[in-house]
């Protein structure tokens, strides 16, 4: 029997997570074998995992019911289901955290996505779930939108673990990178541990190449000089903006203002391989987790992408090779009329609106369980 590539990545240095929770998952064993036989080791969630758990199941309709008996408005039912799942899951995930000495085993729940442009709510609505979770190994997400900067730096100076999502483009990686920094510095100021404030930052990838890839093929379909340009550069952005990041990563942890942190025992904010299903079809399934494998890194997969990592994949670390490429590609946008910057602020804005969608969807989900 071939040696389980899932496993591999562990000996690399990168950490497989699943994105993906349901409460069947939970109780029926399945996360158990996946930690015990995948090497799993950390699990993330969002509104629209929720709202297709819920909405496209029977097994939360008991606690529904329960919940709506004690006059508990919607928002309060969701909730209470999710943090009760997030609970189970961590508690799942309770030996991975101690083995790993709190590097790994977290399970994220995230504040609520209308909250994105709105710092002082998202900081009381991450101090509220923080407290009820009541778990050393959970995370609360919070966007990199331009208010959540601030929100990330309060909540880590008051040791609160932050999983800072929707996070694009390299300029807004610094800030966040430094946001926790800052973070971490005014906690030492207030002569409070940081040994165990943990935060990582989840860089989305496949969404770059979905949306620079439509721009590039307009190019290539009117014909013309750049066409062979934009041919070398379809599909490869998004690689290389993340082997950048990387750089950047080792640029910012690795310079003398963190050193005086990390001998107090601070921990650096790892980068998260988020959005890593392959949505052009055309491309790998695992596209997006092959090419990014590397020391303290995370890569966050649904299940279809962990199987078939699984059946295929072929570790090895080559977030470190060809970086000179990537600096190339990325050079070679404007030339192609491609502002990324631009890109990378779109993506930011439909992100928010494809987390607020769901979580209102999953609202009128639970409006209608109610009538029924």
């Amino acid at each position: 029997m071939k040696d389980n590539p899932l496993k591999k990545l562990g000996t690399l240095g990168q950490s497989i997570w699943l994105d993906y929770i349901r409460r069947d998952l939970i109780t029926g064993g399945e996360l158990r074998r996946l930690i015990d036989e995948d090497g799993l080791r950390g699990m993330t969630s969002n509104p629209s995992i929720f709202e297709k758990a819920i909405a496209e199941s029977h097994i939360y309709d008991d606690d529904i019911r329960d919940i709506a008996l004690k006059k508990k408005d919607v928002k309060a039912i969701y909730e209470a289901l999710s943090q009760r799942d997030v609970q189970s899951a961590a508690d799942e995930f309770r030996s991975v955290y101690e083995n790993t000495g709190g590097k790994d085993g977290y399970v994220s729940l995230e504040v609520n996505p209308h909250l994105a442009n709105d710092t002082k709510g998202t900081i009381e609505e991450a101090r509220r779930l923080w407290a009820a979770l009541d778990r050393p190994n959970v995370f609360i997400k919070v966007p990199a939108t331009a208010d959540g900067l601030p929100a990330i730096q309060q909540l880590i100076s008051e040791g609160i673990n932050i999983n800072v999502t929707l996070l694009f483009g390299l300029p807004r990686y610094r800030q966040v990178a430094q946001a926790y920094i800052a973070g971490i510095e005014a906690r030492v100021v207030q002569g409070k541990s940081v040994e165990y404030v943990a935060s990582v930052a989840s860089f989305f990838v496949s969404r770059i190449d979905t949306l620079v890839d439509s721009l590039l093929e307009k190019l290539i379909a009117q014909g013309g000089p750049k066409t062979d340009l934009a041919k070398k550069v379809h599909g490869q952005v998004a690689i290389a903006s993340a082997k950048m990041a990387y750089q950047m990563y080792k640029e910012i942890f690795g310079n003398n203002r963190f050193k005086k942190l990390s001998d107090k025992g601070a921990r650096v904010q790892r980068l998260l391989w988020a959005s890593t299903s392959a949505k052009n079809p055309d491309y790998s399934d695992v596209k997006y987790v092959e090419s990014l494998i590397g020391p303290d890194t995370i890569n966050t997969a649904p299940l279809e992408t962990i199987d078939a990592y699984r059946n295929h994949g072929d570790p090895k670390s080559r977030l470190e090779q060809d970086v000179e490429e990537a600096n190339w590609i990325m050079a070679r946008l404007p030339e192609l009329g491609v502002n990324i910057d631009k890109v990378t602020g779109q993506l930011e804005d439909e992100g928010v609106r494809k987390f607020d969608e769901p979580f209102d969807k999953l609202m009128e989900t639970l409006r209608k369980k109610l009538k029924e």
